[in-house]
């Protein structure tokens, strides 16, 4: 792989850069691999690099129905935070979000990593109240967070109306190293890196079958015929219970969209990522100068990834008493993305009923942000055949044992 620099830039300028590589080989499949990964989104992606960079595991073949990064790794708002109120989603959260701190550098690719910091909103006394009660419990887990009062919400976001009717802000718990980076760059440096270490990355190839004997997995069918395989990993989002259902067992998840929309560029206005989870919206400004919004999931369950008009009306209505100055923009733009969703608000990852299928799902609208902490805890789950410490208590069979990882208030959305 040529490494990326500015000297490598300078280099390929001389000579009209004609001599750039492909980012990522384009592989036809083999017969055979020891792991085949299902899904070829961050999590996905995370997996086979950290498959191949922390145990050497490289006979192994993503395949993706579509194209790489094209589902709700390219479909989300891009937050990142490990503010969250249990130990066991904090420790995965903050995993991921120490190592994207240092990703960039790793993978030799500009993932565009913001620590600009993410604000949550109280609204209301109840939730003012949760958020002493996180920040608490953050501070025994080693994540610093802090709680604001109005006046320093108001010093930070000056565009912000902290004295609205129905919902005056309260306070806020801040979290100064979580932030963004750049979704689709996320992917593509995974890929790169994964690539170059000897992963086969399979595009517009979809699994219809997958193959057993004894008990155990052999292979799967796909569009393009059958790959055998030794292990196979299924992270694919929102279609989890089809893949699961093509296994021979169902997952507790429930499959919602949940849309976002970006507004037309305006100058900076908004230097930190903010949540108003009492009115179900949230906000921050990208490098080009859109307003990055997002909202509740939907109500019932659906495959959509458009959007809806009263989704539009629904999160920009309550977020305009907050930030009366987004009222007048113009929208450019909107989408939805499948997002799965457990219980409890907490995924899912480990061994599943059938021998060697392990099971990535249920991060419901928490998954950009635990991109790396995902791949790192499911590459060890899959490459040791058992979960590790961050992984074990997500396993599936915490539902029947009754060990939930309640999560629906700090996961910070509307569900």
């Amino acid at each position: 792989m040529k490494r990326y620099s500015a000297f490598a830039i300078a280099k390929e300028a001389r000579r009209h850069h004609k001599g750039w590589e492909r980012a990522w080989r384009s592989a036809v499949a083999k017969p055979e691999y020891d792991v085949v990964i299902v899904g070829a989104g961050g999590h996905g992606l995370a997996t086979a690099y950290y498959l191949a960079k922390n145990f050497g595991v490289t006979n192994v073949a993503v395949i993706e129905k579509g194209w790489l990064g094209g589902g709700n790794t390219g479909r989300n708002t891009t937050i990142i935070r490990s503010n969250y109120l249990q130990d066991e989603s904090t420790a995965i959260y903050e995993k991921a979000r120490g190592l994207y701190e240092t990703l960039s550098q790793e993978l030799n690719y500009n993932i565009m990593f913001s620590p600009r910091g993410v604000m949550m909103l109280a609204q209301t006394e109840h939730e003012l109240r949760g958020f002493k009660r996180t920040a608490h419990a953050n501070a025994i887990q080693g994540v610093k967070t802090e709680l604001l009062t109005p006046q320093q919400v108001k010093k930070k976001v000056p565009i912000m109306e902290i004295n609205g009717p129905r919902y005056p802000v309260l306070g806020a718990l801040w979290q100064a190293r979580g932030g963004t980076a750049r979704h689709d760059a996320v992917a593509w440096g995974y890929a790169r890196a994964a690539s170059d270490m000897g992963v086969d990355i399979i595009q517009q190839t979809e699994v219809t079958g997958i193959d057993q004997s004894r008990g155990a997995v052999s292979g799967v069918q796909t569009s393009r015929g059958m790959i055998k395989c030794k292990k196979l990993a299924i992270v694919v989002a929102g279609h989890s219970g089809l893949l699961a259902e093509m296994a021979g067992f169902q997952l507790p998840i429930e499959s919602v969209s949940l849309q976002a929309m970006v507004t037309e560029p305006v100058k900076p206005c908004l230097d930190v990522v903010v949540m108003a989870n009492t009115v179900h919206g949230y906000m921050s400004q990208s490098d080009k100068g859109e307003l990055v919004i997002g909202g509740g999931a939907d109500g019932y369950n659906n495959y959509t990834q458009r959007g809806s008009f009263h989704h539009i009306e629904e999160t920009v209505r309550a977020l305009i008493e907050t930030f009366p100055i987004i009222s007048r923009l113009k929208m450019l733009r909107q989408w939805g993305g499948i997002v799965d969703m457990t219980g409890d608000r907490s995924p899912i990852i480990g061994k599943t009923p059938l021998e060697g299928c392990f099971i990535n799902c249920g991060w419901g609208t928490g998954g950009f942000k635990s991109i790396p902490g995902s791949g790192w805890a499911m590459a060890e789950t899959v490459a040791n055949g058992s979960p590790g410490t961050l992984a074990e208590p997500f396993s599936l069979d915490r539902f029947a044992e009754g060990r939930f990882i309640d999560e629906s208030v700090a996961a910070g959305v509307a569900h």
